[in-house]
């Protein structure tokens, strides 16, 4: 979907981007409600894609009905950029902004397509985490076999599969694959000093994420590991027999879905080549290992003192009540390498009205209500302070 603003000549252009897709609402039975039928409770609206992303994204919608409710007209150029595939890594947006690339030139691009630092604590982020995805089968004989009849003569892909998974990890749970912290770029000495001075209540956390104990990187503070350090996650396990009872087999394959976190120098494409690498090199003869690529993306820092990133620390200074702090973010955004890389485009607002807690991906995904008019205060704020 795409709209445009009457033009309103020698002002300024303001993209803003968002999704209408949404992840899969499984596990539906861990749902208090409906997924796809909004529940207002406790100062919440509850559903899928409440904070990820239609709630944030209208509140651009919301912003715009504001301004020309009040009798005002846009001070801005405004250009409106939706798409339904953004959950599944925007397959069809890359086309589209190659081939429109000059009606969609903007001073900005802002998108609402994050959190707060915390509730209460509004944030611009500034850093994306990048992604390597991959799928990892093993495969080893024919079939399912005899576990009685054949165990202890040929590789059972399971085993062979966890014993690879195992190794992808050191004992301290740095990533053991070799080569992949060569390029990576550890925070400067000032951003350090600044995620310091953001104040963690790491005890509610763990309540809330229902663990007794955290862990991650050495040398690194919480939010470094959770925002500025590559990672390695085992994402899905899969092979042999799962159901009720017993079914004594050596299955013929296993799977497992891994993805890495990646920050600024590393490349997607090198991550990629060392995993494969590395899984090859340590599968036996006997079975075969294919990988892979799901996904990709490149990690991505966007400048903090230009006049768009300046008007949008006021704005949500308005909008909110207090002065943003900026963030780096874990996850990863691909529509801002596309936008990067299509559009030329460095002045990339990356404005979060949502909070951690809000369950984004999960069961019970939920978006505050006051959170919601504060990102439409925000946004239209955003539309004045960019025209000025």
């Amino acid at each position: 979907m795409l709209a445009r603003s009457p033009d309103v000549p020698g002002a300024p252009v303001l993209l803003v981007y968002g999704h209408y897709d949404v992840q899969p609402p499984d596990p539906l039975d861990e749902w208090r409600t409906p997924p796809f039928s909004p529940d207002v409770r406790d100062g919440y609206i509850y559903a899928r894609g409440a904070t990820d992303d239609k709630g944030q994204f209208f509140t651009y919608i919301k912003a715009i009905e504001a301004v020309l409710g009040a009798g005002q007209k846009l001070p801005l150029n405004l250009i409106i950029l939706a798409e339904g595939e953004e959950e599944i890594g925007s397959p069809s947006l890359e086309k589209f902004l190659m081939h429109h690339r000059d009606e969609l030139r903007a001073n900005a691009v802002a998108i609402s397509d994050g959190s707060q630092f915390a509730h209460g604590i509004p944030a611009i982020t500034y850093g994306l985490r990048g992604l390597s995805y991959l799928q990892v089968d093993i495969r080893g004989p024919s079939f399912d076999l005899h576990s009685g009849s054949f165990g202890g003569i040929i590789y059972n892909p399971a085993q062979v599969l966890v014993d690879i998974l195992q190794k992808l990890k050191n004992p301290d749970g740095t990533v053991a694959l070799p080569g992949f912290y060569d390029d990576a770029l550890a925070p400067e000495n000032w951003e350090r000093e600044e995620m310091a001075s953001l104040s963690v209540d790491i005890e509610s956390l763990k309540d809330y994420l229902g663990v007794s104990e955290l862990t991650g990187e050495p040398g690194y503070s919480f939010t470094e590991r959770r925002t500025a350090r590559p990672t390695l996650d085992i994402n899905g396990l899969w092979g042999g027999f799962a159901g009720e009872g017993a079914k004594t087999i050596i299955p013929a394959k296993a799977g497992a879905k891994v993805s890495m976190r990646l920050v600024p120098n590393q490349v997607p494409e090198k991550i990629d080549r060392l995993f494969q690498q590395f899984v090859t090199s340590n599968c036996p003869h006997g079975v075969s290992a294919k990988i892979t690529n799901l996904h990709g993306a490149d990690p991505v820092l966007v400048p903090r003192t230009t006049p768009a990133m300046l008007a949008a620390e006021k704005a949500i200074e308005t909008g909110f009540g207090k002065k943003p702090v900026f963030i780096r973010e874990g996850g990863s955004i691909p529509v801002v390498n596309l936008i990067k890389k299509h559009l030329g485009q460095e002045n990339i607002l990356l404005l979060g009205w949502g909070s951690p807690d809000d369950g984004a991906h999960s069961p019970n995904e939920r978006f505050h209500i006051k959170d919601f008019y504060r990102g439409i205060r925000s946004a239209a704020a955003l539309f004045h302070e960019m025209a000025q």
